[in-house]
């Protein structure tokens, strides 16, 4: 009778330990990381939130980071854009080839040719899937704005 309290008190003893395991991996995935970039103008928003192995992205302008300017050429304005995700992304120690969606939002849809010769440049032979979408006038002039999803590899 001995041996098989004894068994018994092994297998609980078991399985509350892998409860307990299982229960610390779930709490790691849903435990959030907010990733907050220096910004010239304080906004209450933040960059991006971790959440797993899955990078949800805000929205991001391609104001100068430094001067917080929009840049005066296009071609630029695109670059400071994908620029700012790739560093969030950098951030949450994801690359380029992370990225699953993006969406980009312009209020000038005749900017669609010179933002996609700027953004091929960002990636490889594959592309995450995206939707580029015409919209009213952006904040402060911008002709891009972009959010994304990455999924860590």
């Amino acid at each position: 009778m001995k041996s098989i309290c004894a068994l018994v008190v092994l297998i609980v003893a078991a399985g509350v330990s892998i409860a307990a395991e299982v229960a610390q991996k779930d709490s790691s995935q849903s435990a959030r990381r907010y990733i907050n970039l220096p910004k010239p103008v304080p906004a209450p928003f933040s960059d991006g939130v971790l959440l797993g192995n899955t990078l949800y992205i805000a929205g991001h302008l391609g104001f100068d980071p430094k001067t917080g300017k929009l840049p005066e050429d296009v071609e630029q304005e695109a670059r400071n854009v994908l620029d700012g995700v790739k560093s969030v992304l950098a951030e949450a120690g994801m690359t380029m080839d992370d990225l699953v969606f993006v969406q980009v939002f312009c209020p000038d849809v005749s900017l669609y040719t010179k933002f996609n010769d700027v953004y091929k440049g960002y990636f490889g032979t594959d592309y995450p899937a995206r939707a580029f979408v015409g919209t009213g006038p952006l904040h402060r002039g911008a002709h891009f704005e972009m959010n994304a999803i990455a999924v860590k590899r």
